[in-house]
């Protein structure tokens, strides 16, 4: 049995947060993430054929729209001066607690796979088929992750 359009629908319906938090997680910005969901669920319904099991619905959904947020801030960064950006517009620093903000400054090989384990729930194996890497680099990432933000907070209470 095949995803039907109706399926789709409400996987994107019930997925909605998670679209929301990992495309923020990737662009940092609410405008980006906005856009990249709207392309994803696009690229998703014309490409609804192309899922071969029902349940892996859910991986396929994210990996399109991980994607389209890759494919998003390279084109951003090749019109973009980096010369000109400070810190995201969206500042989570601002908006969030200072843990966030500590997770929006890691690099991306490390702030997406915590975002996925810490905020959306995934598991270990999940995020390495999603990612497309193995269980021991997703483990090795959210390892490093945790120094790396253990660091950045002390800093921040001195």
């Amino acid at each position: 049995m095949h995803l039907t359009y109706q399926k789709l629908g409400e996987l994107i319906l019930s997925s909605e947060n998670t679209m929301y938090r990992t495309a923020f997680a990737i662009l940092q910005s609410k405008e980006d993430a906005a856009d990249a969901i709207q392309e994803a669920i696009v690229k998703a319904f014309s490409r609804i054929n192309s899922l071969q099991e029902d349940r892996f619905a859910k991986t396929w959904l994210m990996r399109i729209l991980m994607n389209e947020c890759f494919d998003q801030r390279r084109k951003r960064d090749r019109t973009i001066s980096l010369d000109t950006i400070s810190e995201p517009a969206d500042s989570p620093r601002e908006e969030y607690s200072e843990l966030y903000w500590a997770i929006s400054r890691l690099e991306d090989d490390l702030r997406i796979p915590v975002i996925l384990f810490y905020v959306e729930d995934y598991s270990t194996r999940q995020i390495a088929e999603l990612l497309e890497i193995s269980e021991g680099a997703v483990r090795k990432r959210l390892y490093r992750a945790r120094a790396r933000l253990k660091e950045e907070l002390t800093e921040l209470e001195d």
